[in-house]
């Protein structure tokens, strides 16, 4: 362990150091004070900063946020003198897929390494959410977790272990099974019929939750956001509808003879270069102000739709953060050998780039017309790393046309205020003390929010080592079960 000389030039107390070394809370013995001092507090809901604050965070609560010569530090507290150091609130990633026997142990400590302290899970195992929530509430360094369990799918899913729905009647009956599974919403997905995704949405709403995920074929984005579906994945069906020939595609889509997975994104994948051509101005104007006025959020996870274009690209796929992953998991990552992917051609990787450009025009049209954004990666696809890559997702979404601060509330604010959340996303006093000191200002470089100096979860700081600890590459062939 370090000497106390090297403790002061770090600008961590003793004890913050000894938090850094493992030594961290128990569920039974609450963690002592952490105090912030002389940070600059980026305000995310105003998009300004607050130089020169004491924050001071005491039982999982931050208790006081105030100009640093007037706020004292409690006695015994972790003091950080942060001075040049910027605080924001803990970030969330809304969509995940995190929650896989062997998979979660790997993922949840690269999460919180990173920042992230929520997540929403988009399907994964029931028993493994509910070990996972077990884990983050016994104050362990595991983020949150929402999550929905299975799939709501149609009768020839998309995903083995979906629950599947036909009619009206099977659409209310799985919502139920769902929810009374703990299901912390429903999520739809891209066969589900029309009569079955209608119902469903009713049926969810009845009982207090909503549903998100994909928009079906069977339906169009304009008609999903009036039945009340609560966030729209990936932009699903988006640049189809902004087509001057949008019914007639997703007629094409509805009738597809052959519904197996590979054939059906191959039979998408060859209606890419019509949707460009005929992308209607006066269409897509008219769907985004829908989607603003009914509060449909938008989910983009920009880091999948980039990933899933450029695979074919061995300079994107030379990442060196593949160290982090399990050998099964960067195995299942080799396009060639992925069903949704191994059929296609050079022309195919041209066209979803095109695809994926057009998807960052629509993000920064729905940002001006305020239609609201959440940020996520869909972790566990080919390149998406846990906690990584909500960096680079925040840093697409900047590209796209968002501001720093507009990208930094898409990961605090909003998830907070879509989940329904009053108590965090913001570093202020009476909040949940989920906090992310900075050595450099996001507000001026949305980047800067990969220069981690320390982690409050849930009260409990995590200092550079701690951190660095969390980083230690899994030599573990875990595969993800599906």
């Amino acid at each position: 362990m370090p000497g106390t000389k090297s403790l002061s030039v770090l600008g961590f107390s003793a004890a913050a150091v000894l938090a850094g070394f493992g030594v961290e809370a128990s569920a039974s013995a609450p963690a002592p004070p952490v105090v912030l001092q002389h940070v600059s507090v980026v305000d995310v809901r105003d998009g300004r900063l607050v130089a020169d604050q004491t924050v001071i965070v005491e039982r999982g609560r931050i208790t006081s946020v105030g100009p640093a010569e007037a706020v004292a530090p409690p006695a015994g507290a972790a003091v950080v003198k942060a001075n040049g150091k910027y605080v924001i609130p803990g970030l969330w990633d809304m969509h995940v897929h995190a929650a896989w026997r062997g998979i979660d142990g790997v993922f949840a400590p690269l999460f919180v390494a990173n920042g992230v302290v929520g997540v929403r899970e988009m399907f994964g195992d029931m028993e493994t959410i509910r070990g996972w929530k077990a884990r983050s509430e016994a104050g362990e360094s595991w983020p949150r977790m929402v999550g929905p369990g299975h799939i709501l799918d149609g009768p020839k899913p998309f995903w083995p272990n979906s629950t599947v729905a036909a009619t009206a009647e099977e659409g209310r009956q799985a919502v139920r099974k769902l929810h009374d599974s703990g299901a912390d919403f429903i999520k739809v997905y891209t066969k589900l019929p029309r009569e079955a995704y209608a119902a469903a949405l009713e049926e969810a709403k009845r009982l207090g939750t909503y549903a998100a995920g994909h928009v079906p074929d069977s339906v169009s984005v304009s008609e999903a956001s009036d039945l009340g579906q609560r966030s729209i994945e990936h932009l699903t069906g988006v640049a189809l509808e902004c087509s001057s020939e949008a019914e007639a595609l997703r007629a094409e889509r509805a009738a597809a003879a052959d519904p197996t997975p590979g054939k059906l994104l191959a039979s998408y994948l060859r209606q890419n270069e019509r949707i460009l051509a005929t992308q209607d101005p006066g269409r897509c104007s008219a769907l985004i102000a829908r989607l603003a006025k009914n509060g449909t959020w938008q989910t983009p996870t920009l880091t999948v739709l980039r990933s899933m274009s450029s695979l074919d690209d061995d300079r994107f796929t030379a990442d060196p953060r593949v160290r982090y992953m399990p050998p099964g998991v960067t195995k299942s990552w080799n396009w060639r050998e992925d069903f949704r992917l191994r059929s296609r051609k050079p022309e195919d990787w041209a066209s979803a780039r095109k695809l994926y450009r057009r998807s960052l025009e629509i993000v920064g049209a729905m940002q001006r017309a305020g239609v609201p954004i959440l940020a996520g990666t869909d972790t566990l696809n080919p390149f998406c790393f846990p906690g990584f890559s909500l960096h680079d997702e925040l840093s697409l979404l900047v590209e796209a046309g968002l501001s720093p601060a507009d990208a930094l509330r898409a990961a605090t604010l909003n998830p907070a205020s879509f989940l329904g959340a009053t108590d965090w996303g913001a570093v202020e006093a009476g909040r949940r003390a989920d906090l992310v000191l900075l050595d450099a200002n996001p507000l001026e470089k949305i980047g800067n929010t990969r220069t981690i100096r320390a982690v409050v979860l849930d009260g409990r700081l995590l200092d550079r080592a701690a951190l660095d600890h969390m980083l230690a590459p899994s030599p573990r062939p875990v595969s993800p079960r599906h």
